[in-house]
């Protein structure tokens, strides 16, 4: 029998080149794959500031598959990454939501499409550099990474198990410490490359520029919850749940954004205490190996930098009804709630609605 075929997602990045280094290591027939998603070239920012597929970042790949004597191609998926991550964010912030554009990339380009296209090249299996770790448990299991600051388990729970049987994580067990180190030791030529931690595609310092590029500004009310007027705002684009600065407000108070009404065109203004949920609810779900029945005990995740904290699951009518043992801060709707037990991840979807102690609702869809 032949060596098994794997086709690696490679970004340029120091992560996704050190997986790919590992599979070589490990006797895999490994391609190296550089997914063109976005192509706004902006060359007057400096290297390593150009956010998304630049030509530097494929020269970079390239350069780490000649070291490694593996193949290297550039496939376009820039239709789909222009239609269902690029519009996606876009409208999601003209509905007063706050999306995850990671989460949609995962779901519908870097996995689904391209796992099948490797499939069709006769590849056993796709590989990237996400630090997360997939178990064999009579079933497939997505748990956290060994590293918990670099665990990126909440932008991947779409993944099922046909997903998950085709699909390799080399760098799960692994510190980021560690892959620095591995691929020093490696002579891998992006070894000290430093991360890119912003949107991929928004080359503007503020995502807020690249909104009111494509997204019709119109004005509205800044209000406190009794419908009061406080001042006025040019787009509801230009806000998130829990944003304090750029209110263009005065009150003598901290006051910060607790709702966005996108009917009414109203940003919803609060005291720090209105910024907190007892509970929300989820659409659009996915779950790793089938939904669970019945309400069951679970550690529930509201933002990818926030940690999992204790909450109630319960399933009905196609939605996801979540309570918290302790009231959230900030729960944005268009982000993903994600529900964990222990290391592994259960499934997740997306927050639609989130209601405060006192009954007071945030966004609703």
């Amino acid at each position: 029998m032949g060596k098994k075929r794997v086709i690696v997602a490679m970004s340029g990045g120091v992560d996704s080149s050190t997986a790919a280094a590992l599979l070589v290591r490990e006797g895999y027939e490994v391609i190296g794959v550089t997914m063109r998603l976005w192509t706004v070239e902006q060359p007057e920012l400096p290297l390593h500031h150009r956010r998304c597929c630049s030509v530097e970042d494929i020269d970079d790949a390239r350069s780490v598959c000649q070291h490694l004597g593996i193949p290297h191609y550039v496939l376009s998926f820039e239709r789909e990454f222009g239609a269902q991550v690029v519009d996606y964010f876009v409208a999601e912030y003209g509905r007063g939501r706050t999306p995850n554009p990671c989460l949609a990339c995962n779901q519908h380009v870097k996995f689904r499409p391209l796992l099948a296209k490797a499939r069709a090249l006769g590849a056993d299996h796709l590989a990237t550099g996400h630090y997360a770790r997939i178990v064999r448990n009579g079933h497939y299991e997505l748990w956290r990474a060994r590293d918990p600051r670099k665990d990126q388990s909440y932008v991947l729970y779409m993944l099922g198990q046909e997903e998950l049987s085709h699909t390799l994580f080399p760098l799960g067990e692994y510190t980021k410490e560690e892959v620095r180190e591995l691929a020093r030791s490696l002579d891998l030529p992006v070894a000290d490359k430093p991360d890119s931690e912003e949107v991929c595609f928004v080359t503007q310092p503020d995502y807020r520029s690249f909104l009111a590029e494509r997204l019709p500004q119109k004005p509205g009310e800044i209000v406190d919850r009794r419908g009061h007027v406080l001042g006025y705002h040019s787009g509801i684009s230009g806000f998130t749940i829990g944003q304090r600065h750029g209110l263009g407000i005065a009150q003598g108070v901290p006051l910060y954004v607790t709702s966005i009404d996108a009917e009414h065109n109203r940003v919803v203004v609060g005291g720090r205490e209105e910024l907190y949920r007892t509970s929300l609810w989820a659409e659009e779900l996915h779950f790793v190996a089938g939904p669970p029945e019945g309400a069951i005990m679970v550690e529930a995740k509201v933002r990818y930098r926030s940690p999992a904290t204790p909450a109630r699951l319960k399933l009905e009518g196609g939605r996801a009804q979540v309570r918290f043992l302790e009231p959230q801060r900030a729960v944005a709707p268009g982000q993903a709630v994600v529900f964990y037990q222990g290391e592994k991840v259960l499934g997740g979807g997306i927050i639609g609605g989130a209601i405060s102690e006192n009954g007071t609702r945030g966004n609703e869809v």
